[in-house]
């Protein structure tokens, strides 16, 4: 078997998945908060917040996981030969989908990946917010039916794919280097860089543990085209289950390494970093699965696909990280007393506005193709 077909199979994915399930519960066990091993969402939130984009002191950390999936996927890309810039596929529109995404994702508290591994750890609210998630997923579907389309990427210059990356590296030289310009009168750090002294962003595996683990996800994700939105939205459009199989290993592997590990705690209450609030659980998934259908892809396959060259993927991911931004400054993100005053009616703006863009976006170049074949 070639590299390049190495993991692109059905076993491909289901590897895959049992990296994340393994890799992700050994990474709590060895500080990451409990059912957080990989969580794109909070991870985004918690760069954010050491960015000093937001400034909720408990949540603030560069975690080298984000960059290490990024790192990994673009040396799978150069190595197969798979690697080249693009974009230009309605970049705005994808800003907006993955600072909406953010938002539902926060409300839940978790992104697709970590609701399977909380799942996995037997925190049941999870298998709520995935019910939410596939419902989000099905209604994308009747919009991809109907023609939506954010328009196709056209290839580009390459340093345009090399800006990610670039990113990613700079990222892990801020965590390394811990910048400190100064303190202010009380004394509190005053930046560039914030770090948390408590809460979940104090709590954290070694960094150099926490990159290695990434950067074999970001390597096995590029090559399986590994996507949780792109499990349900095969399994519904076309009867393909070969990347659901994927997310099955990835729960089945977590809940194993959690039992082997003495992680594993089955209930609805007292689950760390979750709520019980079924309805808005439901909710917050609902909108991101819909915006990460329409927006291309779970969020670990857009860091994939960024690392790959993919400037459209970079751009979700950059409105991930803001949105994440915007809903802890607009208090919108949930906490483990469940969700905050103004999440709902954030949750439910964010689905009109996704609403409105799968009805009326089409791609405009082959509607204009179309048109002329018919004159």
């Amino acid at each position: 078997m070639s590299l390049k077909n190495l993991f692109a199979g059905r076993w491909g994915v289901i590897i895959t998945g049992i990296a994340v399930g393994v890799l992700a519960p050994i990474l709590v066990k060895l500080g990451n908060p409990g059912n957080m091993g990989i969580c794109v969402a909070c991870f985004s939130r918690d760069i954010a917040g050491a960015l000093g984009l937001h400034r909720a002191a408990a949540v603030q950390y560069i975690r080298p996981e984000i960059p290490g999936m990024v790192l990994g996927a673009l040396v799978a890309a150069l190595v197969t030969g798979e690697w080249r810039a693009r974009g230009g596929s309605s970049p705005l529109v994808r800003y907006i989908m993955g600072v909406i995404a953010a938002i539902g994702a926060l409300v839940f508290l978790g992104c697709p990946w970590r609701a399977f591994l909380r799942l996995g750890g037997g925190d049941w609210n999870a298998a709520v917010g995935i019910l939410g998630f596939v419902a989000g997923i099905w209604a994308g579907t009747f919009f991809l039916r109907r023609g939506y389309s954010l328009g196709k990427s056209r290839p580009m210059a390459p340093v345009m794919g090399w800006i990610m990356p670039a990113a990613m590296v700079g990222l892990l030289v801020l965590l390394l280097a811990a910048p400190l310009f100064g303190r202010d009168a009380d004394g509190n750090p005053v930046g560039p860089i914030f770090f948390s002294t408590t809460g979940p962003g104090a709590q954290h595996a070694a960094w150099w543990i926490s990159l290695l683990a990434a950067l074999v996800i970001g390597f096995l994700g590029q090559r399986s085209r590994f996507c949780s939105v792109g499990a349900f939205r095969n399994l519904i459009m076309l009867r393909d289950g070969k990347l659901f199989s994927g997310v099955v290993a990835l729960v089945v592997a977590a809940a194993v390494t959690n039992l082997a590990l003495g992680q594993f705690h089955p209930g609805f209450a007292g689950q760390p970093i979750a709520h019980t609030d079924g309805l808005w659980n439901f909710m917050g998934m609902l909108l991101s699965g819909l915006a990460f259908t329409l927006g291309g892809g779970c969020p670990g396959r857009q860091l994939f696909l960024s690392g790959e060259g993919d400037t459209d993927a970079a751009i979700f991911i950059f409105g991930l990280l803001t949105g994440t931004a915007l809903a802890h400054n607009f208090n919108l993100a949930s906490s483990a007393a469940g969700p905050s005053p103004y999440g709902p009616a954030a949750v439910l703006i964010g689905l009109a506005i996704v609403v409105i863009f799968g009805f009326t976006l089409r791609d405009v170049a082959e509607g204009e193709e179309r048109r002329r074949s018919a004159a």
